[in-house]
């Protein structure tokens, strides 16, 4: 497949949530439909406006979105994360070998269904689509997945299995402070691309984060990185307690100053204290999380549980820079900032050929 403009793609969200991957897609013009089983994601989803089917993906499948020719998916991450079961990462061969059989043309349902926690096999689903696609003789144009860096074996090992069926595949971890985003979160990113060898990840435009580095050293021709500081403007330093990594023992808390990138937005964000340094203490607004997740600071959260579901977002900054390289647009993304987000329900993005 050669390039194309905004207008020539369609795409299908699985595992959508409240629409983090929708805002990059609106911000680029592109139409998106997404698959969500959350009540409460999907009470945001609708309150944003966002085209979305709720459901079980499993329950899905390209002929009821015959017009999208773009797959994206981030399965759910909680038994992958470091922070969570830890079940899919034990039982992560067992997982590849289902993949194999998937690709062998096996009907493997029932035993995905059976696995200790359901949510581990979600993590094929993507797979079983395209593979659906292909059968069809419909196959995507583009693949975008993205999940924790503990998953980048299984994007690997579909990697193979869509090499084989005719795409060109570019894997790898990325560090979204690189892309512009004001924290430090690390996602395995899989991109796919129908009848060409032309892939790659997106290039970063940020410098990596280091503890002790400053934001003016490193490589010149790259950005400083996104401080907390500069998204959430409180007009005072701070400091962010959190229990990220920690366990939850209090001895192990790890603290994050106003001038340093956020830790790993989770779930748990609403529990993070946030010291003001003049004796103060307080917690961070849904809407100043989600300006850490780079959501728009007037993004219409609703439902319950909002923290959850900003925690299990894809940050919209990142997925931005990663649907621009997936769909080869070229866009001008020097134009965007995370300290500067365009309000929800902006124009398309500055400079995007449509």
């Amino acid at each position: 497949m050669t390039s194309g403009t905004t207008s020539d793609y369609r795409i299908i969200d699985l595992f959508a949530g409240p629409g983090g991957l929708d805002v990059a897609a609106r911000w680029l013009g592109i139409p998106t439909a997404g698959i969500e089983i959350d009540d409460q994601a999907c009470a945001t989803r609708k309150a944003a406006g966002l085209e979305t089917w709720q459901g079980d993906v499993r329950d899905f499948g390209p002929k009821d979105f015959p017009d999208a020719n773009v797959l994206v998916g981030g399965p759910p991450c909680q038994t992958y994360t470091v922070a969570g079961s830890g079940t899919g990462r034990h039982n992560l061969d067992k997982v590849l070998d289902f993949a194999r059989r998937m690709a062998a043309g096996e009907n493997i349902r029932r035993e995905l269904d059976e696995m200790p926690d359901v949510r581990t096999g979600l993590v094929l689903e993507p797979l079983r689509w395209a593979l659906d696609a292909v059968d069809l003789e419909r196959p995507y144009d583009v693949i975008v997945l993205e999940q924790v860096p503990a998953v980048i074996q299984i994007w690997e090992a579909m990697a193979k299995i869509l090499r084989a069926n005719g795409y060109g595949v570019a894997t790898g971890v990325l560090h979204t402070e690189q892309f512009g985003v004001p924290q430090t979160r690390r996602r395995a990113v899989l991109i796919a691309r129908w009848n060409t060898t032309e892939v790659a990840l997106p290039q970063p435009t940020h410098r990596l984060y280091r503890k002790g580095v400053a934001q003016t050293e490193g490589d010149a021709m790259l950005k400083p990185w996104v401080s907390m500081g500069e998204v959430v403007r409180r007009g005072r330093p701070f400091t962010v307690i959190s229990n990220y990594g920690t366990g939850g023992d209090p001895k192990e808390r790890g603290k994050r100053r106003h001038t340093t990138p956020s830790a790993t937005v989770t779930g748990k964000i609403s529990r993070n204290r946030v010291d003001e340094g003049d004796g103060g203490c307080s917690r961070f607004t849904d809407p100043e999380a989600g300006l850490l997740q780079t959501f728009p600071a007037d993004f219409p959260w609703n439902g319950t549980g909002i923290a959850q579901q900003i925690g299990n977002a894809v940050p919209p900054l990142f997925a931005l820079h990663v649907l621009d390289a997936a769909l080869q647009l070229d866009t001008d993304l020097d134009a965007w900032s995370a300290a500067n987000l365009p309000p929800w329900n902006a124009d398309p993005l500055p400079g995007v050929t449509s």
